[in-house]
């Protein structure tokens, strides 16, 4: 027998429902604030990553799943701002609306070790604003995250907000890291003493305790920022606080993708434990120029939905129960009994019957366990009066019904019923 592959999840009919709960809410929200839905391959080439993310991530280093064909190499969509951004440049709009706001649905995946709120295949919802500069953005997308999941019935989130200023700020705060730390190499956990001669920004949100400690104040409370991007952080914070949405500034937090400028922000949970992020995002206002399009910024952010699962206090809403259940004994009832399913259904009625053979009385208690309203029992008798007899499954009443007169019969009962 087959296993479904490590770090991927069967999601079985009644988890579905509390999905599309969440995904639908997540539509309506998204709607309030004009957001439009975009729909990007899975696959990708694996350089648009390379380039997007920076070739000393994680997740370009060690977590995409890549295919080769020939000479062509791709790879499994690990994040969805890199190709958002590539379908805003490759269909034109830039130029055609020049200002977009876009939100999408959908897997992603990593090849991680997996655990509690980190799949393989997981799924994201998130969203970009591409072609703006302006600080109120960075305004609307954190308030927009906190507008979220209160939809989603999460409570006791945290967020997490700092700045990493422009390129040249960055570079600067980069700097005085590797200066600061270059005595230290041998106190840090491996993998810190990795970034150190790559991605260096990484290891202020270490999470090893005596990293924590080494690098505790290194970032100068953002002294690293010049007049401009401390002028653009104020003005966010700023806003923040006259539409009342709390955070905490956070200096320690960088985000570990190269795009990244300006404003960054996590929101954690303390129901997820040490892996607490729930969502995470930020302004990247040079990644449009660097794949290729105009000089304009973008802000953006995603939650994974598997993680919003954990610590949702939602519930699935009831399902829907079916309306019509057909019973056919003997083949010339069945015959007939697929042209009652053919019209009760083109009628927008839902209907089922019995696929099984089963008795009579276990075709019921099939209809009573899909809670079926109305039962149509079609048998030998029915056939040669043109009747079917129809069960009212509520209070256990049942009448003949003329052939020519169920759909009539089925709505008038359906109303009286609700």
């Amino acid at each position: 027998m087959f296993k479904k592959v490590l770090g991927t999840k069967d999601l079985l009919p009644e988890e579905v429902r509390l999905w599309q709960s969440i995904e639908n809410t997540g539509r309506e929200i998204f709607a309030l604030y004009n957001y439009r839905e975009i729909r990007t391959p899975l696959i990708e080439e694996a350089a648009l990553y390379n380039r997007s993310l920076g070739g000393s991530t994680e997740i370009v280093g060690k977590q995409m799943f890549l295919i080769e064909r020939g000479e062509d190499k791709y790879a499994l969509r690990p994040e969805g701002t890199a190709s958002v951004v590539r379908a805003y440049l490759e269909n034109g709009l830039d130029k055609s609306a020049g200002f977009a706001k876009l939100f999408y649905i959908g897997p992603m995946f990593r090849a991680e070790r997996p655990q509690k709120g980190r799949l393989r295949q997981f799924h994201h919802i998130g969203c970009e604003a591409l072609g703006s500069s302006d600080a109120g953005l960075d305004v609307e997308i954190i308030s927009l995250a906190d507008r979220l999941l209160s939809g989603w019935g999460v409570s006791g989130q945290e967020i997490l907000l700092n700045s990493l200023g422009c390129r040249q700020d960055k570079q600067k705060l980069a700097d005085s890291l590797k200066n600061s730390l270059r005595d230290k190499r041998e106190e840090l956990c491996p993998e810190c003493r990795q970034r150190l001669d790559g991605n260096v920004l990484r290891i202020l949100d270490c999470k090893n305790e005596e990293c924590r400690r080494i690098t505790s104040g290194m970032n100068g409370q953002n002294s690293h920022l010049c007049p401009d991007c401390a002028g653009h952080f104020n003005a966010v914070l700023s806003g923040l606080d006259a539409i009342g949405v709390k955070y905490t500034v956070s200096a320690s937090l960088v985000r570990g993708l190269d795009y990244y400028t300006r404003t960054v922000f996590e929101i954690s949970h303390p129901g997820l434990g040490a892996q607490s992020a729930i969502g995470a995002g930020g302004r990247y206002d040079n990644l449009i120029a660097e794949l290729g399009g105009p000089d304009k910024g973008a802000a953006g952010f995603a939650f994974g939905l598997e993680r919003v699962m954990l610590v949702s206090q939602a519930q699935p809403p009831a399902a829907g129960g079916l309306q019509v259940f057909v019973v056919p004994l003997g083949a010339e009832a069945r015959a007939e009994s697929v042209r009652i399913l053919a019209e009760l259904r083109g009628s927008g009625i839902s209907a089922e019957t019995d696929y099984e053979g089963k008795s009579i009385k276990g075709a019921l208690r099939s209809a009573n366990s899909l809670g079926a309203a109305l039962v149509m029992i079609i048998g030998e008798n029915e056939l040669r009066g043109g009747t079917v007899l129809m069960k009212n499954m509520s209070d256990g009443t049942q009448e003949p019904v003329s052939r020519d007169k169920i759909l009539q019969a089925v709505k008038e009962r359906l109303n009286r019923n609700v």
